[in-house]
């Protein structure tokens, strides 16, 4: 199954790299967009959301990984009333 990271930057310049265990992202987000931030997570949310199902359909159990990234970007994002995160790469790769 292909796995992704992906590179963003917040409103305050923080930059921040994630994973999504399957390039659905690409569905969700966009290098070089931004979103507001509520927008952000909710798209992050959804695509991280779908990639732990087609692990879960794959491999018989959800991704781990993907639930920690999502808390991760909620608890990140729980800083901020306002502003745009910006995607500054994606890049995706074949598990062995």
């Amino acid at each position: 199954m292909p796995e992704m990271s992906f590179v963003v930057r917040w409103p305050d310049g923080r930059e921040q790299s994630c994973y999504s265990p399957s390039l659905v992202m690409h569905d969700y987000l966009s290098p070089g967009q931004e979103y507001p931030v509520a927008e952000f997570v909710q798209r992050t949310s959804e695509a991280l959301t779908v990639a732990s199902d087609r692990v879960l359909a794959k491999f018989g159990m959800r991704c781990t990984s993907a639930a920690q990234q999502m808390e991760e970007i909620h608890g990140v994002s729980a800083s901020y009333q306002a502003g745009a995160v910006r995607v500054l790469s994606m890049s995706g790769a074949e598990l062995l």
